[in-house]
């Protein structure tokens, strides 16, 4: 159950992303960002409305909304980060670097946590690992200049603690976690829409698309949070890793662009490990 939940996370957010990134070739990505995440906290409110899920919150270190707050403040610092190093052009480079962000939570979980892993587990975790590593289509041909590697890094930093996190909130209730992520990162969109005093250039016809983005993130986040209560964390954090996989395909089969060898190497790689850890779990 925790790695078809896992996958199925790594499936919406590379869907996810690849509908904002064609959406940010024409709208400011803080704009994208911004509508699509206020979506996510109104589904999010909504589950939890439906559910009853709801339970007031404590500042225990432990407990879901100091984890949620923190997770959306560096998940939001990551984002940043990443756009602005792929505004340099140095896809190549920012993207692979900042997907090592599962190293991040993969650490917390083996090493504070105490998950343990055979063999057989581990190589197919590194496999996926690497995966994903090449499936983001590295390129060092070029050199790797400071900027773009200091702000890839930055990303991988964000995402990673986000998603530790995520984990560690998940344990008391991976709804309210995920909600309180999304509440926290409203308030900074809610800034900057307050300051630019429009949409930055949205249109009624772009909402459902921004709507379903949101809820698709939002989904994956707390797909992968239940994942880390029904399972290993190492494992859940590296299956929901493979986004850029989903997002590399989507944008093979739709825009034609053009994948790499090294990418269908890093895809082979990341199945072949996925089907190991499948087997042996």
């Amino acid at each position: 159950m925790a790695t078809l939940l896992a996958l199925l996370s790594s499936l919406l957010w590379g869907s996810a992303d690849y509908h904002a990134g064609n959406l940010s070739k024409r709208l400011p990505t803080m704009v994208v960002l911004g509508i699509n995440q206020a979506f996510g906290l109104l589904f999010g409110i909504a589950l939890i409305l439906v559910s009853g899920g709801w339970f007031a919150p404590d500042l225990d270190s432990n407990g879901y909304f100091l984890n949620g707050a923190l997770a959306g403040l560096c998940g939001y610092a990551g984002l940043l980060c990443l756009y602005a190093g792929l505004s340099t052009g140095r896809m190549g480079v920012v993207s692979p670097i900042s997907s090592l962000s599962v190293l991040i939570p993969l650490f917390f979980a083996l090493f504070i946590k105490g998950d343990e892993l055979s063999t057989p587990v581990m190589m197919g975790v590194i496999a996926a690992i690497i995966g994903g590593f090449l499936a983001s289509g590295p390129e060092v041909t070029q050199g790797l200049p400071l900027r773009p590697v200091l702000l890839a890094l930055g990303a991988a930093l964000g995402f990673g603690s986000a998603l530790t996190f995520m984990a560690i909130g998940s344990q008391e209730s991976s709804l309210l976690t995920m909600t309180t992520m999304r509440a926290t990162t409203f308030f900074i969109s809610l800034g900057f829409f307050i300051k630019i005093g429009s949409l930055g250039g949205a249109t009624k016809s772009d909402i459902p698309l921004l709507a379903a983005i949101g809820i698709a993130d939002f989904s994956a986040n707390l797909l992968l949070g239940v994942a880390t209560t029904k399972g290993l964390v190492s494992i859940a954090m590296v299956l929901g890793s493979l986004y850029p996989i989903a997002t590399a395909i989507l944008a093979y089969a739709f825009l034609h662009e053009r994948l790499h060898k090294v990418q269908y190497l890093g895809i082979v790689l990341a199945v072949g490990g996925v089907a190991l850890i499948s087997a042996l779990q």
